[in-house]
This record gives C-alpha cells, structure tokens and sequence, in this order.
C-alpha cells in the first residue's frame, strides 16, 4: 500500500467537507526579497520600512498577493493537485495585514460541486480561510477549480452552484493598514496621482510588459509551495494537450499588478478581490502586458478612498489594443479594490 497522497479527484469532494491544511509557512524578508525579484514590483509601502512608519507601522508589510499565493500554495495538494485549470476568483478580503515572520496556515470548505458533461471532469467550489500564527483570520476568498474524475464511471453528484456576490461593496470593504498620521509622500511613492484624479470609466494602458521565462515561473510557484502537476511535469504534460508546462495563474496576477504600478503606484493595497478568471493559458517565452479599468470609486476612513479596478493582462501584443477579452491573446481579467490616498487629507 502507498504512503503517497494521490490527490483528492473530483468525485472525492462533497459540499460541507472541510480541509486543514499541511504546512504552516513562516513568511520570511527573503520570501519577499525572491518575490520582488521575480516580480519586479514597486509599491512604496512594500518596499521601504522607512515609508510604511510614515503610515505609522513598525515596518512594511508583505505585500497581498505575496500572502495571497502563500495561502493559495497551502490548499493545493488537497484541493487541484489533479486539476485542469483554476477558474476563478470571487469574494475575496484581505482581513488584516501580515509582517515578516508571521506564521500562515489555511482551512477550505468545500461550497459547491458541478460535473461536466463530458463526464471526465468536474468543477468544485471553496471557500478559503488564511489564519496568522495567533490564529487571526488574515484572509478569505472563494476560487472554483476544474478537477479531473479519477473514477470517469463514478455517479454525478447533485451540483450545487454557490450564490456568490458580484463585487464586494464599499461599506464591507477592510480598513486599509496604514493610518498616514503625517504627511503621504507621493514623490517617494512614484506618482503624484491620488484618489481625486482617477474618474469611473478611466482606462490606463499600464506601457511595460514582462517576458516570463521558464525557471523564473517555476520558482515562483515553487516559493508558494504550490505543487500542481501542469506546473512542473514535463513529461506529463507533454502528453496532454497543451504539450507545455503552465504558467501558474497567480504569476500573471502579480506580474500584471506590478506592470500597474506605472499608472497606479498610490494604489497599492488591495483590498478585496472581486472576481477573477484566468482566460487563455501562458507559457514560458510569452510576454505579459497590462491595462486597468476604473470600475468604481469609494470614500474611506484613515484619509483613504479606494478604486475598483479592473485589471486586464495580454499575452505579447499591447494590452490596451486588445480591450475585448473574448480575444485568445488575453490571459486574465481580473476586479478588485484597492486603497488609495485622498490628496485633500495627506498633501500640503
């Protein structure tokens, strides 16, 4: 009998199952100094600790989407070590800021089930729960991933489909972390750009774009302890249809968020992520580009507003040429809220 663990398959999940975790991962400033170099981002508050204790905190810290795919990484070998795809992302919140040396662990419930029609794969829905060392909630998110059947003759369960908000609304927002009791420095933050200055409906064509190469991918997945097969087998995907190995979705959406900081370096904390889904896939040698939509705009506390955007990234042609994500150059769409400063509150 083998000790390995397989990997759960479609029809190994039931709506109420809970899972636990393994692995608990203590977030270090070398995961952030590897982060930043396979990402190239830029956000004042996630770079400097001289900047985050103008924000009155003790030091800078770790930027979302580093504690986003850390949690993420956790849930793999339970939830799509025998996936096809991660689909989507919806009612996600960012619940309390984590630091260099904070602890993260995760716990999933099973919300939802639905088989294919062609009967080999099915979808299944979780929500997920991201906790600090004091056992804090640090995160919450939803994400439906396609998972192959192990057991193609195994029966169709009763699909449950999650009713899942659109977005999540200004009032259920998180309070951003920094209080910015002095004065915000947009200089040192790279732009002079606040909250007033961005109108709903504005596009920004983010410019730059990123090649993504193949050791730099798997690294990054490798940082998050994500072990999904299409990441890192070679041969198994040589003989799948893709006939390569895939770009773990999470790279495209720091990549594309660091690409936004040329147009949106205030904005650099998310806070909720309202939908996301992964549209076309990406391989090594393709270069990612960006454009970003303001949906919606909120007034905050702590001198703050917050901009929804949506965020769309492009896989080697200018993103802002290809606004119809029916294209299969477009590899992500991407919503959510990020805080912002108001200049009426910082700027003197």
């Amino acid at each position: 009998m083998t000790k390995s663990n397989p990997g759960l398959y479609f029809e190994d999940f039931q709506v109420g199952m809970v899972l636990r975790h393994a692995t608990p991962k203590t977030v270090t400033e070398g995961d952030v100094a590897l982060y930043t170099a396979l990402t190239g981002s830029r956000y004042a508050l996630y770079s400097s600790d001289a900047f985050a204790r103008d924000g009155d905190l003790d030091a800078a810290p770790i930027d979302p989407l580093l504690v986003f795919h850390t949690v993420f990484g956790k849930t793999v070998p339970d939830i799509s070590l025998n996936a096809v795809a991660n689909l989507g992302y919806a009612d996600g919140r960012f619940l309390a800021p984590v630091f260099p040396g904070d602890t993260l662990s995760a716990i999933s419930e099973v919300i939802g089930v639905k088989e294919n029609s062609n009967g080999k794969t099915g979808v299944v829905y979780v929500r997920t729960t991201g906790f600090n060392q004091q056992g804090e909630a640090i995160l919450s998110y939803v994400r439906w991933v396609m998972v192959h059947k192990g057991d193609t003759e195994a029966p169709a369960p009763e699909p449950v489909i999650p009713d899942l908000p659109a977005f999540v609304a200004p009032e259920d927002l998180p309070v951003p972390v920094p209080a910015w009791s002095g004065n915000y420095d947009f200089e040192l933050a790279g732009s002079p750009y606040a909250f007033e200055d961005y109108q709903i409906g504005e596009c920004i064509d983010h410019v730059d774009g990123m090649t993504v190469e193949e050791a730099e991918h798997q690294i990054a997945t490798r940082l998050y302890q994500n072990t999904a097969k299409v990441h890192f087998d070679a041969i198994a995907q040589a003989q799948a249809r893709q006939g390569k190995r895939l770009i773990y979705g999470g790279v495209v959406i720091s990549i594309a968020r660091a690409l936004a900081f040329n147009g949106l370096a205030n904005a650099a904390e998310i806070l909720a992520i309202n939908a996301g889904r992964h549209i076309n896939p990406l391989f090594a040698g393709d270069t990612i580009y960006a454009w970003s939509e303001v949906l919606d705009k909120a007034v905050l506390s702590n001198g703050h507003g917050a901009l929804r955007l949506r965020l769309i990234a492009t896989k080697n042609v200018s993103a802002y040429d290809f606004q119809d994500t029916d294209s299969p150059d477009v590899i992500l769409e991407f919503d959510y809220w990020a805080a912002i400063p108001l200049r009426s509150s910082f700027l003197s």
